[in-house]
C-alpha cells in the first residue's frame, strides 16, 4: 500500500515539474520563483515533495546540459520542441542520467503518460522514441541487461 501511495505521489511531482518546467519557459521564472508558486498550490502536499525538490533545481541548474543531451536525440532543432515535450524530455533525461534508482522502464513510461496528459495529440509517442533512445545511451548496462532476461 505504501508504494503504491508513493508511486502516486512520484507521479503527482513529474505532473507538478512539467507545470513548472513549462512555466520556466514561457514566463522566464527561475527555480526559486518556481519552487515558492508549487510550494505554495495545494497540489503540492500530495506530491513526492523530497523528489520534486531535488528534481527542480537540478533540472533547472542543468538545463544546458540536458538540452545539449536531447539535442543529440532529436530529429529537429531544440526550439522546435513543443514546449510541453521539452519539459518531459528534460524529466526524462535528467532521471535516467541522475537517478539510477529509478528503473529506466519507469522513467520512459512515466515520460509516456505526461506527454499523453499534457502534449499533443501522438505526441507521446514522440517522448517514448526520444526517451528510449536516450536511455541506450545513459542507462546501456541495464537496457542491455533487460534486454537478455
Amino acid at each position: 500500500m505504501t508504494k503504491t501511495r508513493s508511486t502516486g505521489a512520484r507521479t503527482r511531482a513529474r505532473e507538478l515539474l512539467v507545470q513548472a518546467l513549462y512555466q520556466k519557459q514561457l514566463a522566464g521564472h527561475v527555480c526559486a520563483e518556481l519552487l515558492e508558486q508549487f510550494h505554495a498550490q495545494a497540489a503540492y502536499e500530495r506530491v513526492d515533495k523530497d523528489f520534486f525538490d531535488e528534481a527542480l533545481p537540478a533540472i533547472c541548474e542543468t538545463q544546458a546540459e540536458l538540452e545539449a543531451k536531447i539535442g543529440e536525440l532529436i530529429d529537429r532543432p531544440l526550439d522546435q520542441l513543443d514546449p510541453v515535450e521539452l519539459s518531459v524530455l528534460l524529466i526524462g533525461v535528467y532521471e535516467l542520467g541522475a537517478r539510477i534508482d529509478v528503473p529506466y522502464r519507469v522513467v520512459i513510461n512515466e515520460g509516456v503518460n505526461l506527454a499523453k496528459r499534457f502534449g499533443a495529440l501522438d505526441g507521446h509517442k514522440y517522448i517514448n522514441a526520444c526517451l528510449d533512445l536516450a536511455a541506450q545511451t545513459l542507462r546501456h548496462a541495464e537496457v542491455q541487461a533487460q534486454g537478455s532476461g
